[in-house]
C-alpha cells in the first residue's frame, strides 16, 4: 500500500497545531469564545470565575502594598483637578504640577480662566506639550462651565464629557477623586500597560480596557485600583526596567509566568 505523501504545507499545519495545543492561555483569553453559527464573529462571554479571582488577588496585593493612595495631580478643588487632568495628556504629572501653580494663581476660577486670552494661557502651559490645543480646551471648558453650569463643575459623567477637552478618563479622575463617585476605571498609560501585562485584558483601546476592568473589579475598588496601579507602575513595574522579584503581584502575573521579561 502506497504511503500518503506529506507536503510542506501539511507539516507546517501539524507543527502549528501542536504548538497551539501546548500554548498556555491567560484567563483574559479564555473569556473570549466563538459562536457556533457559520461565519459568525468572535463574541465576548461573561468574565469567567478564574479571571475574577485573579483580579481579586491583584486588588488585595495592591491594597496591601499601597494602602494610602491619592491622585498625583496637586489640586484644591474640582476645577483645579479638571484643568490639571486636561494638561496631563501626553505629559507627566510632575510637569503639570510645575505649571498649575501659576495657572491657578492668575486664573483661580472658571470665570477667570474663561476671560483669559489664548496667548496668556498658551505661555503658561507651553512646557506641557500640545500647548495650543490644551489652552483652547482649558478656555473652552471654563467658558462652558460658566455659561452652562453656573461656574460649578458637573458631578455626572455624561455632562462632564460634553465639556471641551474632557473625555472619559478625565471625567473619571474628577468624579472619583473629588466626589468619590465610581463612574468608571481610569485607564492611563500605566494602567493600560500593566493590566495587559498581567493578563486582565487583551484589548489595547483604553475604552475597551475600562469596560473589561469594570466587569471584573468590584465597583468599590474602581477609584483606588487605578491610583494604586499607577503608583505600582512608577515604583516597581516600570516599563523599561520592571523589578519583578520585588513585585507583590508576581504570583498572579500571567505574563511573567509565561514569558519572563
Amino acid at each position: 500500500m502506497a504511503k500518503k505523501k506529506t507536503t510542506s504545507k501539511t507539516r507546517s499545519k501539524a507543527r502549528s497545531g501542536g504548538l497551539a495545543s501546548r500554548r498556555k492561555k491567560s484567563p483574559a483569553k479564555k473569556a473570549v469564545k466563538k459562536t457556533g453559527a457559520k461565519g459568525a464573529t468572535k463574541k465576548k462571554a461573561e468574565p469567567d470565575a478564574e479571571l475574577k479571582r485573579q483580579a481579586g488577588k491583584i486588588v488585595r496585593g495592591l491594597k496591601k502594598t499601597y494602602p494610602d493612595v491619592e491622585c498625583a495631580l496637586v489640586h484644591k478643588n474640582a476645577f483645579e483637578l479638571l484643568a490639571a487632568t486636561i494638561l496631563s495628556a501626553q505629559c507627566t504629572d510632575e510637569r503639570v504640577n510645575m505649571v498649575t501653580p501659576e495657572l491657578f494663581r492668575k486664573y483661580p476660577t472658571p470665570a477667570d480662566l474663561a476671560k483669559a486670552s489664548q496667548k496668556s494661557v498658551e505661555k503658561i502651559v507651553q512646557s506641557t506639550g500640545f500647548f495650543r490645543n490644551k489652552a483652547t480646551s482649558l478656555r473652552g471648558m471654563a467658558a462652558a462651565v460658566v455659561e452652562q453650569h453656573n461656574g460649578k463643575i458637573p458631578t455626572d459623567l455624561d455632562t462632564l464629557i460634553k465639556l471641551p477637552g474632557v473625555g472619559r478618563k478625565t471625567a473619571n479622575v474628577v468624579l472619583g477623586t473629588v466626589y468619590g463617585i465610581p463612574s468608571g476605571v481610569v485607564v492611563d498609560t500605566h494602567v493600560k500597560r500593566i493590566t495587559r501585562l498581567i493578563g486582565l485584558t487583551e484589548n489595547t483601546n483604553p475604552d475597551k480596557i475600562e469596560q473589561d476592568l469594570m466587569a471584573i473589579l468590584p465597583e468599590k475598588e474602581w477609584i483606588n485600583f487605578s491610583h494604586r496601579l499607577i503608583h505600582h507602575g512608577r515604583k516597581i513595574c516600570i516599563a523599561r526596567r520592571p523589578d519583578c522579584p520585588e513585585c507583590p503581584l508576581l504570583k498572579n502575573c500571567h505574563r511573567t509566568g509565561l514569558d519572563p521579561l
